[in-house]
């Protein structure tokens, strides 16, 4: 017995979003472990007489060798968050890291999961679609007052459609970027809250 075509459809939609999104949380995990890796053979040869004078059972050369490469990730941190920091980081970005596809969307999702204001674009909001209200966030708004809006799928938001929509039908609502996207990856369960937090906004 073959399965209908729609039903075909959207199992395929389903497998397809569902891939994206693991992607999207594994490929960041994984980068960031085999850079740390290769640091850290990097780094080995400079520790090794450090390493030698420590036991033998110690596996002081990994360790030490992660050690380092914490080390200078922190004051890399502290760096970039200085105005020279910022500046080079900035010119970096948009010379070089910019050009690798998908870079500034993971960029802007981790900011946005981390809770940085420095990040414009993504802001919760509902938007009027047909009749509805639908969760959405706010990518950039026009000079004459209307909006990119991006509208998520549920339950994979990473995937979704984009609209150009007058200001009266997008509605900002203050909450965080993490609360929107659980709502969504629970199927809308916890919307109501978005609806509450509309509605106080409105009657302040």
């Amino acid at each position: 017995m073959t399965l209908p075509t729609v039903s075909m459809k959207h199992i395929g939609e389903f497998l397809g979003r569902s891939f994206v999104a693991g992607a999207i949380i594994l490929v960041p995990i994984y980068l960031s472990l085999l850079l740390l890796l290769k640091a850290m053979q990097a780094v080995g040869g400079l520790v090794q007489p450090i390493a030698k004078l420590l036991p033998g059972w110690f596996p002081a050369e990994r360790v030490l060798s992660l050690l380092l490469v914490l080390i200078v990730c922190f004051l890399i941190g502290v760096a970039i968050q200085t105005r020279t920091g910022q500046a080079v980081r900035e010119r970096l970005e948009k010379s070089l890291f910019e050009r690798i596809p998908g870079y500034a969307l993971f960029r802007s999702l981790t900011r946005q999961v981390a809770g940085s204001r420095e990040e414009r674009g993504w802001k919760p909001a509902l938007a009027e679609i047909e009749e509805a209200l639908v969760p959405a966030f706010i990518i950039e708004e026009f000079e004459d007052g209307r909006f990119t809006v991006f509208v998520p799928s549920a339950p994979t938001p990473v995937s979704g459609s984009v609209y150009i929509l007058t200001p009266e039908r997008v509605h900002p609502v203050d909450v965080s970027f993490a609360q929107l996207i659980k709502s969504l990856s629970r199927w809308g369960y916890g919307s109501k809250e978005l609806v509450a937090a509309l509605k106080n906004q409105k009657a302040a």
